[in-house]
């Protein structure tokens, strides 16, 4: 087996993995017992789910899954920033 074929297989096995957390995410961002606890989940499933388009683009070959990652993880940090903000000092102005 060739390092390619390694790399497959390794995204293939730990594909159920992500989706048994995309799962747990969702039903903790949905019944929450806070706002906060959802928002903490919302926010790792974003970051898991940029990890995932990661293992797509390797899987797939396609290298333009990455930026869109980066792309994603920028975006979900300026709202995590946002987010923090607004629970700190309840406005999200300047």
């Amino acid at each position: 087996m060739n390092l390619a074929t390694w790399v497959t297989d390794f995204i293939v096995f730990s594909m159920p993995f992500y989706f048994a957390a995309f799962a747990l995410y969702i039903a903790r961002a949905i019944k929450g017992p806070t706002v906060p606890d959802m928002v903490l989940a919302v926010d790792a499933l974003s970051y898991d789910l940029a990890a995932f388009l990661v293992l797509l683009g390797i899987l797939f070959r396609a290298p333009i899954m990455i930026p869109c990652a980066i792309v994603l993880v920028l975006w979900v940090y300026a709202l995590d920033i946002y987010m923090a903000k607004y629970f700190e000092a309840g406005e999200i102005g300047e």
